[in-house]
């Protein structure tokens, strides 16, 4: 057994992967005062605002460095849907991605909330929601991938979820915060070491 060495301006996380093959027995919606609504081709800069939203806390950045062409080829890729979780005003506080570029599968890619709406039951709401879509004709299997820089609870919602993780990976990547697709104070739960 020994410790790797993570390069300075890089981070390491443990990457978990988790699956469902069947489809998970109906529930009760949970109520909610938000909505979800398919973004049909959404544009670049919209969607990277409400990606760094979600997501800035945990480091998410792999679509932030992204020039515009390659997020594009993805998020308007037919196959590829993508919604935005909704205020009773309008605005989006959250999103699910799902992709169905594979036979057979679908990838819950991107799921989340603004971070002030964690821990009011908003997400078991998104969930139910992501997973009335997830499971369209054909789909055999709906995964999805957490990491240990992601809420800390994240992967304990997923199992409740009914996910059952199947795989674990080191992922290692320049920080975000580094590269200046983040600010420096994002993700204060982890040390920059520049």
């Amino acid at each position: 057994m020994g410790l790797t060495p993570v390069a300075p301006g890089e981070l390491a996380t443990i990457v978990t992967t988790l699956e469902m093959t069947r489809r998970p027995p109906l529930r009760p919606l949970p109520a909610s005062p938000l909505r979800l609504v398919r973004w049909e081709r959404p544009e670049p800069d919209k969607y990277r605002l409400l990606f760094r939203r979600v997501g800035g806390p945990w480091l998410w950045y792999s679509r932030l460095a992204m020039d515009d062409a390659a997020l594009t080829a993805i998020v308007h890729d037919p196959r590829v849907q993508v919604y935005a979780a909704v205020d009773p005003a309008g605005v989006e506080i959250g999103f699910v991605e799902l992709d169905v570029r594979h036979a057979g599968a679908c990838e819950l890619s991107y799921f989340g909330l603004v971070p002030e709406l964690a821990g009011k039951g908003h997400g078991r709401w998104l969930m139910a929601e992501a997973m009335a879509r997830a499971w369209a004709p054909g789909v055999t299997r709906v995964w999805v991938h957490t990491c240990t820089l992601d809420h800390p609870s994240a992967l304990n919602f997923y199992r409740a979820q009914g996910f059952v993780a199947v795989r674990r990976t080191i992922e290692t990547f320049p920080d975000p915060r580094a590269l200046g697709l983040l600010p420096i104070d994002a993700g204060a739960h982890i040390p920059y070491l520049a």
